[in-house]
């Protein structure tokens, strides 16, 4: 009876353990999700205005709000933000648009008062007449002049002499290509017709789109009412117009470092003293057999297959258009003198296809697993659940063909004021037109609603609203869900308010929903796999999901310092973009944990392919995502590089490096299972891993990583718009970094090919079905809990 007893208080503690962690969960969903929600209010109600005019301080109309407006969808229209930056959001090849234009306004405002005051050019005063003249326009800038109860901004006589400095300067640009990638005559001069919404009003779209550059030059400079920064906490940084780091960027990067250290030392206390890891299943010696030819297959699963291997081709085609790309910063107009290459496909143009691209094949990958583990988890296959995969994949085509002829025809212009509709939204990864939005959303729900089909008999078996097989299912609702967000942001949708929109898609979506996905499908695999005992995950879930989305939901922030966004933001963002780099560093303990299991399985365990990805995507989530992103997310590193090299050095590494190699995880896993074991190759998967590793590794730490900090250097010495130019990428040294990236971009093209290859081959391969549908399959029934 005591032994009873015993057994039973223990029992009684581990599940008031896990109830615990599920409240901790819940109420931490609701603290960030409050906090994020709050912060977007603050972001709405202090973005800068857009006046319904601009005039003279005579009353002379100088520019509308309607000329903003139409200038931001000109600018979306063309995909410009997939070239250069406005406000440091986009692309890197070309400029940032703001800090180009506040160089441009501010330099005319010098030459205007230099000329009223001495006659004079303003490079030919004296150093004292320059001090001058410098600390006079500096004031004059800084001055908010904007009339809330008119809603109307005075400009003075230099300011309105910059702006037509503005103007001409891209008139030229637009009319002539910027001798960096910028086709000629890309934006006509023709006005659009009457009647027609204010985002695609009538008027000369190169004008309206200087215009909007010049918008954005005068909120970097003008400092919010009753403030002493502006609206863009002084971002990008140019001492001319006053625009240097603030306390706050300063205060909240060594107050980020301090709270990460004292969580560290909190959180690692609380792993080890309550045992919050996955615990191994067996014991020494008694490694599980897996026999895959006794492992049952279903048609839906069979028919994974297919995804894969469109996976596998859609990202060789996404790897060659990254490599066009890093090619034209060495030749910008042409492919080896071949400019009908980039006649074709222009820089924009392929960055939009090359991001695109990659979020197409890791999703496809994460949905064909989710898939195939459909069956495993609910014991049987529904009827016609190999019709609704077959839908499926058809529709998947049907988005990745269209969406990118879509994009082409947009950014072209030939979709004229439909290519918001049919064309791009003009958003970094947010290519995808409004018509390919609902597509792709659709197909979500569809992937969905076959998940339930597989997995609702285990949902119904599983007493535990909070177990296993739940994790999974609210995780694949959250896939389809938090991607409706893309849908609050419409062109006339003011730049600031859809930017924060925009990084609910890119960092709550992607970086998010997909990382506390694919956290819960590691788990459910070990737990498959017989490795790791389901108690023991469920609680080592529950502790990473608190982790992930109490540091992560609110770290969305740091995208938010310099965009225009409350000053709030680089206190919050500094300090919980810090700490997701704790949760990262937990999942390499568990990676580690997993390469043990994996070397006792010894030379007959079947899954060493699918763990060396696994162990690929921890470490590159330690130092891609956390490391590299810890680096550019300090508020006083992002003031300088805001939309430089160091942030694709962390895209790269974080993108590909985690969720990347995950999507090889789970292909590998899933192509393990449907593959005849005797046509199956370890040998090409290490090979796969070994060069994708070694060429990403390559491509951040050889060449970004140094250029990004070349070009941190040259925005301290000579403004964050020096950094951004022509001129610095045309310096010898960068031009090596940028050529040298061939070597380990090919070798990189090698794994991709290889994978393709070996994929493509799988399909010619498989195994046959065992079980129809509506039969029994003989798995382990994760609904049962353990004794």
């Amino acid at each position: 009876m005591e032994i009873q007893h015993g057994t039973s208080t223990k029992a009684v503690v581990k599940r008031n353990r896990n109830s615990l962690l599920k409240s901790v969960l819940i109420i931490t969903l609701l603290l960030s999700f409050t906090v994020l929600l709050t912060g977007g209010y603050w972001i709405f109600k202090d973005m800068a205005p857009r006046p319904l005019e601009v005039t003279s301080e005579k009353g002379e109309v100088i520019l509308t709000k309607e000329s903003i407006m139409g200038g931001q969808a000109v600018f979306q229209k063309y995909g410009l933000m997939d070239y250069g930056t406005v406000l440091g959001q986009g692309s890197y090849m070309g400029p940032d648009y703001t800090a180009e234009a506040l160089k441009i306004y501010t330099d005319g405002m010098h030459d205007f008062r230099s000329q009223e005051k001495y006659s004079k050019k303003y490079k030919d005063l004296t150093k004292d007449e320059q001090t001058i003249i410098r600390d006079n326009v500096m004031k004059e800038m800084r001055e908010n002049r904007y009339m809330p109860d008119t809603d109307k901004l005075v400009l003075t006589d230099a300011q309105i002499y910059g702006h037509e400095k503005v103007r001409e300067f891209y008139h030229t640009i637009f009319t002539e290509g910027d001798q960096w990638g910028l086709k000629p005559g890309l934006i006509q001069e023709k006005h659009m017709p009457d009647g027609e919404r204010a985002w695609v009003s009538k008027g000369d779209q190169i004008e309206q789109i200087a215009d909007f550059f010049f918008w954005t030059a005068w909120l970097s400079s003008t400092e919010r009412p009753n403030d002493e920064i502006t609206y863009t906490n002084n971002w990008p940084y140019y001492e001319d117009a006053g625009n240097t780091m603030s306390f706050s960027a300063i205060w909240w990067s060594g107050a980020s470092v301090t709270i990460l250290i004292l969580f560290v030392g909190l959180i690692l206390f609380v792993f080890y003293r309550y045992h919050l890891g996955m615990q191994e299943a067996y014991t020494a010696g008694n490694f599980p057999k897996i026999d895959l030819r006794k492992l049952p297959l279903t048609s839906s699963q069979l028919k994974t297959g297919k995804y894969f291997a469109v996976v596998s081709v859609l990202f060789f085609v996404q790897a060659m258009f990254g490599a066009l790309l890093a090619h034209y910063y060495i030749e910008p107009d042409s492919f080896f003198g071949m400019k009908w290459v980039h006649d074709i496909l222009p820089f924009n143009i392929t960055k939009g296809f090359h991001l695109q691209l990659a979020i197409f094949w890791i999703a496809t990958a994460w949905l064909g697993m989710g898939i195939f583990i459909a069956p495993l988890v609910g014991g049987h296959e529904p009827k016609r659940q190999g019709l609704l995969v077959d839908i499926l994949f058809w529709a998947l085509v049907v988005l990745v063909a269209g969406s990118m002829i879509g994009q082409w025809l947009g950014a072209n212009g030939y979709l004229g004021n439909n290519w918001f509709l049919l064309g791009h939204q003009g958003w970094e990864y947010l290519e995808l037109g409004r018509i390919w939005q609902f597509i792709l959303a659709t197909g979500m729900l569809i992937w969905l609603f076959i998940v339930f089909r597989g997995i609702k008999s285990g949902l119904k078996r599983e007493s535990d609203k909070g177990g296993l097989i739940h994790l999974l299912f609210y995780s694949a609702i959250a896939v389809p869900a938090f991607y409706f967000f893309a849908f609050m942001i419409n062109p006339g949708t003011h730049y600031t308010f859809a930017d924060y929109w925009r990084w609910w898609i890119i960092h709550l979506w992607v970086e998010g929903i997909f990382e506390v996905f694919a956290v819960v499908v590691i788990g459910f695999l070990m737990v498959q796999m017989k490795l790791v005992t389901k108690k023991s995950t469920i609680k080592a879930l529950y502790f990473q999901l608190i982790l992930l989305m109490g540091a992560g939901v609110i770290g969305i922030g740091h995208h938010y310092y310099y965009n225009g966004s409350s000053e709030a933001w680089i206190a919050l963002g500094s300090v919980f973009s810090a700490l997701e780099v704790i949760p990262l560093t937990l999942l390499i303990l568990e990676a580690y944990e997993q390469y043990k299991m994996m070397r006792d399985g010894g030379v007959d365990f079947p899954y060493k392919g699918t763990f060396w990805f696994l162990i690929s995507v921890a470490i590159w989530n330690l130092v891609g995502a956390g490391v590299l992103g810890f680096l550019i997310n300090l508020p006083a590193v992002s003031f300088l590089e805001h939309g430089q090299f160091l942030t694709p050095a962390h895209g790269h590494a974080a993108m590909m490096g985690v969720y990347g190699m995950f999507a090889g995880a789970v292909l590998i896993y899933s192509l393990r299972n449907i593959v005849k074991p005797e046509k199956w190759s370890d040998r090409w998967v290490k090979f796969i891993v070994i060069m994708l590793n070694a060429g990403l590794a390559g491509m951040v730490f050889l060449s970004l990583l140094p250029v990004g900090y070349l070009q941190l250097k040259e925005a301290y010495f000579n403004g964050y718009a020096a950094s951004r130019s022509s001129q610095f990428l045309q310096q010898e040294t960068v031009e090596m970094l940028l050529t040298l990236r061939a070597i380990p971009d090919t070798i990189f093209l090698i794994g991709v090919a290889a994978l393709a290859i070996f994929s493509v081959k799988a399909l010619f391969n498989l195994r046959k079905v065992t079980h129809k549908e509506g039969e029994q399959l003989p798995v382990k029934d994760l609904a049962v809990d353990e004794e």
